[in-house]
């Protein structure tokens, strides 16, 4: 057995969810109807997701994940029993905000919504486990889409911080750690599902995407102002979809291509957790010709309300080349990249690189200094359980194994200051990117299948024991 130094004290170890990808129950207790409920399993799931194709309600033909779920409205009592009993210090869940405004433009809030996440967080606080709030996964209301555009629409601004002052409000006491939107920058690849917006012919794609971005922006330094000016121990956080991108090649055009796809990620971070538009960005506007409208007020806000703390997923590192011809790309990703010969892959073609982790890690904070939090990272794979539910998951222990190293030796080697880890998908849940069941991430085997059979029972896999062991001995025993 090798020796590894401890983590921090107060290290938050943990596991993380969506609520459009756990909770089910859509239309139960005044829920609206959301962007996430009506994308389907199958082959139009991605092209909705990326805005090219309309869905704007249920059709005949297809099947919807997210109408059920694994139902963890109703089960989250049992789901958060098993979190503690794995010894989380903290879950990081999110708000299906058409829980608390159905339609997402009312005054009143829906009593009922409020009233189950106050139950969840205090179930959570039963078990000595910090809820981690993301307040938009990958989640708006299609009354704002169908009425308003989605985040096209500056009004979004107003109804978001409507939304954030009665969270903060409610929940004052019960969450401390909020972040304010999911991988913000899936906007420009999944804008559908980062901010509701499908694309009418002829439209100017990339204004609408950038426009839409910096009313996220302006949404989230709002937000962070009005946590702050509630409760001054509220921390708030960004979220990106990260991972380093590599050059192909030692090819200074392949250096180059590798840093652009970078500033593309990083744009939203370096707004969020630096307060203005970097000049990369505002010279890329003028080379496309955007015209982003934007107030002298917004940009005070931007400047006066950065993040505490910056939070990532992390599921790959990725590979660019300047070569046109080079084009050979990974499967199964929405961030696909060029493949990387020296790097194994998982099921669905996502290669697995946990020494990404730490180049990914130190230049976070290299970027801003400011603490960090790995709020996602995981192995998705074919589960298949005996009689009793169990999983040998030796190949998700493996995994995770390699990334803790690697986050251990980014904090006692290299200096780096982070929060916490919260693995993906703790509990099995559907994919946000296929739509799967069968795509498993969970330390809980949970007994439903990519058509919704199933009997939904929970089970333990063998990565649950293992995790619980990581936690206990806060990272040292991790064999």
């Amino acid at each position: 057995m090798t020796d590894y130094k401890p983590f921090p004290d107060e290290f938050l170890w943990g596991g993380a969810t969506a609520a459009n990808q756990c909770e089910g129950a859509y239309d139960v207790d005044g829920r609206g109807l959301a962007n996430v409920d009506v994308v389907p399993i199958g082959e139009d799931r991605f092209p909705i997701i990326a805005g090219k194709k309309k869905m704007f309600d249920f059709e005949d033909g297809y099947f919807y994940p997210a109408k059920e779920s694994i139902d963890f409205y109703n089960h989250y009592k049992e789901d958060i029993a098993l979190l503690g009993e794995m010894g989380f210090k903290t879950y990081r869940m999110s708000i299906a905000w058409s829980r608390i405004f159905p339609k997402g433009d009312e005054l009143v809030p829906n009593e009922a919504g409020l009233q189950f996440y106050e139950n969840v967080f205090k179930e959570c606080r039963k078990h000595g486990i910090e809820p981690l709030v993301t307040i938009t996964h990958f989640d708006c209301p299609m009354y704002l889409i169908e009425e308003y555009g989605g985040w096209r629409n500056r009004k979004l601004i107003e109804f978001y911080e409507r939304l954030v002052t009665v969270l903060f409000t409610r929940f004052k006491g019960l969450v401390k750690y909020w972040l304010t939107f999911n991988e913000i920058n899936m906007i420009l690849h999944a804008p559908f599902m980062g901010a509701g917006l499908y694309f009418e012919e002829g439209e100017n794609v990339e204004q609408v995407k950038y426009q839409a971005a910096h009313h996220e922006l302006v949404a989230s330094a709002i937000a962070t102002k009005v946590a702050h000016e509630i409760d001054p121990e509220n921390k708030v956080g960004c979220m990106l979809a990260a991972g380093q991108y590599y050059p192909n090649t030692a090819h200074p055009a392949d250096y180059w291509a590798a840093m652009s796809e970078d500033r593309e990620n990083y744009f939203f971070i370096d707004v969020q957790a630096r307060g203005e538009y970097p000049n990369y960005a505002k010279k890329k506007f003028e080379r496309l010709g955007l015209d982003i409208e934007m107030t002298e007020e917004d940009l005070k806000v931007l400047k006066e309300h950065t993040v505490d703390f910056v939070s990532f997923s992390y599921y790959s590192s990725r590979v660019a080349s300047g070569d046109p011809a080079v084009n050979e790309k990974t499967a199964g990703n929405i961030f696909a990249s060029l493949k990387n010969p020296y790097l194994e892959a998982s099921e669905w073609g996502w290669q697995i690189d946990p020494l990404g982790l730490r180049i990914t890690l130190n230049t976070i904070w290299d970027r801003y200094q400011k603490p960090m939090f790995i709020v996602e990272n995981g192995l998705g794979a074919v589960d298949t359980p005996d009689e009793n539910g169990y999983v040998e998951d030796d190949y998700r222990i493996d995994y995770l194994r390699e990334h803790v190293k690697a986050m251990n030796a980014t904090i006692n080697e290299d200096g780096v200051e982070l929060l916490g880890y919260t693995t993906w998908g703790c509990i099995d849940l559907v994919s946000a990117g296929t739509g799967e069941m069968k795509k498993r991430y969970g330390f809980i085997y949970v007994d439903r299948d990519n058509d919704g059979n199933g009997t939904l029972k929970r089970s333990k896999k063998k990565s649950f024991d293992w995790y619980k062991k990581v936690i206990a001995s806060n990272g040292t025993d991790i064999d």
